[in-house]
């Protein structure tokens, strides 16, 4: 499974560094739609949306949306959106706690993890948008919110493996520890300050993007969870087979859905 899984890594990092460093905004928020598209698919049916007519009529909605956001994301509603969003999974660490909420397959609750899976996708998706677009260096920007994700999920795998004896999360996820957790949190923050340097940032400024790193990696680790609440909840080991060893696009996104929103707020709150 770990070959299967660096393999398919290493296949598809390339491919998402050169759509973030090449791909205009405009373009990078198509093709950003088109694959959130595909993993809000795989929440649907995660949520019990089983037939398939259901689904396709909930992403044309989708669709519709992602096309008014564009049209409304220069102005003021990008701040509210990645506020939302940041909200949304302080939320979501209630929800953690209280695991068993939602697990019944009722309408109800169905209509409570579709609601879920719009503050998921949405604010990151603008979240996207607003930190590739900036300036200066937002391409660079963007693949550094990326790469700080990428080294806290191996931070937390090599950790984990080495250190790991207390749970997490036992109940959700039991194979993440305590230690995977600190190791995530090491390596995020590390990456952050080299990329922050790299991009010319100096004296206080690092120090707070280092915090702004930690946070970013705690709620990446809580997107995580909170898909894998998602999937105990449905009784499956992964939302689909699109990657060998990884899943599908739910199970590759769900840490950057979270961190997208944190690390972009906090990059206007800091004024970086």
């Amino acid at each position: 499974m770990l070959f299967q899984r660096v393999v398919t890594a290493l296949l598809l990092a390339p491919l998402a560094i050169l759509i973030i460093l090449l791909l205009p905004t405009p373009w990078l928020a198509v093709v950003g739609a088109v694959v959130f598209l595909g993993a809000l698919e795989e929440w649907a049916r995660l949520a019990g949306v089983r037939q398939p007519a259901a689904r396709i009529a909930l992403l044309a909605v989708a669709a519709l949306l992602f096309v008014l956001l564009w049209l409304a994301h220069a102005g003021p509603l990008t701040p509210l959106l990645l506020a939302l969003g940041v909200a949304w999974w302080l939320t979501a660490c209630l929800w953690l706690r209280h695991f068993a909420y939602g697990a019944a397959p009722t309408k109800e609750n169905r209509a409570v993890k579709l609601a879920a899976g719009a503050f998921v996708v949405f604010p990151a998706w603008i979240a996207a948008l607003a930190l590739h677009g900036r300036e200066p260096h937002g391409h660079w920007w963007m693949l550094l919110a990326l790469l700080v994700v990428w080294a806290a999920d191996i931070g937390a795998y090599f950790s984990g493996r080495a250190f790991g004896k207390r749970k997490l999360a036992p109940q959700i996820s039991p194979g993440k520890t305590w230690a995977g957790a600190y190791g995530a949190l090491a390596a995020g923050a590390a990456v952050a300050l080299i990329g922050g340097w790299l991009l010319g940032l100096r004296g206080a400024a690092l120090p707070g993007l280092a915090v702004l790193a930690l946070l970013t990696v705690a709620a990446s680790i809580v997107g995580d969870l909170l898909e894998s609440l998602m999937k105990r909840h449905a009784q499956v080991k992964d939302s689909g087979d699109l990657f060998p060893g990884h899943g599908g696009l739910l199970d590759r996104l769900d840490s950057v859905f979270a961190a997208l929103p944190v690390f972009t707020l906090g990059l206007q709150l800091l004024r970086m």
